[in-house]
């Protein structure tokens, strides 16, 4: 979550899925508040992770950055512009699964050993 922060990721949210489905464990969700943004996060995100010697087995919306999904099987990180994260509202769906607390550090810019 701290490389989302490090590239000013609006209201970030992490959602224990674990009980909820089969196919991962994690939701990480963000926004942008352009598509330049979206792709920025979602770069930094991957980079991070690369860097600590994950990556993603299956990416998606890069191309018009609207929402990418970047798909770390345990782990699935949605990067939405706000006007997306408004239509699909994942955390809407997902409202009965609990929340992850989640603790930044607003001076931590080198966060590649943090996960999403």
């Amino acid at each position: 979550m701290q490389l989302a922060a490090d590239k000013k990721a609006h209201e970030p949210v992490v959602l224990d899925m674990a009980d909820a489905v089969g196919y991962t464990d994690y939701f990480v969700i963000a926004s942008g508040a352009s598509t330049r943004q979206t792709k920025a996060i979602a770069d930094a995100i991957v980079e991070g992770l690369r860097a600590a010697g994950t990556r993603p087995a299956r990416t998606e919306g890069e191309r018009d950055a609207e929402w990418i999904l970047l798909d770390y099987l345990d782990l699935v990180v949605h990067v939405f512009t706000p006007g997306a994260r408004d239509f699909y509202r994942l955390e809407a769906l997902w409202r009965d699964v609990p929340r992850v607390p989640v603790e930044l550090d607003p001076t931590d810019e080198s966060a590649a050993s943090t996960v999403g």
